[in-house]
């Protein structure tokens, strides 16, 4: 059995840092993650995308992002159990937790930190004959690496800001961009789309509005997708086909811990971001409440009262303790202290 002072149910961003706050607090922590590698979404998604809205990054890619929040919680040794997804949580008598894990793995604690960003997930996927027989061999639900699409033709599927996003980033990677969108106007960030139609004028993409995807087709790997509008149908030549319609998320396990669900979302209170269960929290796109906000820094502002919340299941009959600042006495000096 693993025994620790919080596990964390998650190794996205938020539930990395979520380690540096507890850590400053002297709590040990714990990480269980139902992927075989931290990072999340930013990890398994777009680890290649960059991102803006980093206090302190002008633009940082995803994956990095993911590297340095590893390397600031390394004074803090965590410890990890990736691959598992905790299927039960036991309060024991004592108030403390033991989670349960797909692999049977056991884990004794005294708070459990819920921050499975959208819970479990998978892609929504176009509902087109003969999509199965091509996934991984054209069709693919996310960008790992756009280094596997440099001077390919490419189709991408979808309205929303990922697909958005990846529209302006492949245009000077693919040979050719298309893009497929099932409204008259394009949605999104108004910076994003205005850079998008700036690439369509250009003659760097080329755009399918009232468009939805009809069908694919191929010898061995995709060849061809047919797009449909309202009075034409085209064949588009490509090399891939990029749907990006969202994920379909599912709370899984968690549905059925007796927590207080708001559709499809832990309900916490935003004094500290605890559930209705004393010693279990809910921090980043897991949770909900008034005016949420599915925003990083928003995760890394809710771990931060989270942990100094926590602090009182851990060490119940120590006193209160002061916030430090760590440009006072660095990292090290909270490890040492």
């Amino acid at each position: 059995m693993i025994s620790t002072d919080v596990c964390i149910i998650g190794a996205g961003p938020v539930g990395l840092f979520a380690v540096f706050e507890a850590g400053l607090l002297k709590m040990r922590c714990h990480l269980v993650f139902a992927l075989p590698q931290v990072g999340g979404q930013l990890t398994e998604i777009y680890p290649k995308k960059p991102i803006y809205d980093i206090p302190g990054y002008p633009e940082v890619l995803a994956e990095d992002l993911i590297t340095n929040l590893e390397k600031q919680i390394e004074p803090f040794s965590p410890t990890y159990t990736l691959g598992e997804r905790v299927e039960e949580v036991h309060k024991q008598d004592d108030g403390s937790f033991k989670l349960i894990t797909s692999d049977q793995s056991e884990i004794h604690c005294k708070v459990v930190v819920i921050a499975g960003g959208l819970g479990s997930f998978e892609p929504r996927k176009p509902e087109i004959e003969r999509r199965d027989e091509f996934e991984k061999k054209g069709i693919d639900y996310m960008v790992k690496d756009p280094e596997k699409y440099r001077d390919k033709r490419v189709v991408i599927a979808g309205g929303g800001d990922s697909a958005l996003d990846w529209v302006i980033f492949l245009a000077d990677v693919a040979k050719e961009v298309s893009q497929v969108h099932r409204r008259e106007g394009v949605r999104g960030a108004p910076d994003s789309v205005s850079k998008m139609m700036g690439l369509v004028e250009a003659g760097k993409v080329k755009l399918y509005v009232n468009a939805q995807l009809a069908g694919v087709n191929g010898n061995g790997h995709l060849e061809k997708v047919t797009v449909k509008m309202k009075e034409d149908q085209v064949d588009i030549d490509t090399d891939y086909l990029i749907p990006l319609f969202g994920l379909s998320p599912k709370l899984g396990p968690i549905g059925e811990w007796r927590l207080n669900i708001d559709k499809r979302a832990v309900a916490v209170n935003t004094d500290d971001y605890s559930t209705n269960i004393p010693g279990i929290y809910a921090i980043g796109d897991i949770n909900t409440y008034t005016n949420k906000l599915k925003l990083i820094l928003c995760g890394f502002h809710e771990a931060a009262l989270m942990a100094h919340s926590a602090l009182k299941f851990v060490f119940p009959v120590k006193k209160h303790v002061a916030l430090k600042y760590t440009t006072v006495s660095g990292v090290q000096g909270f490890e040492n202290s």
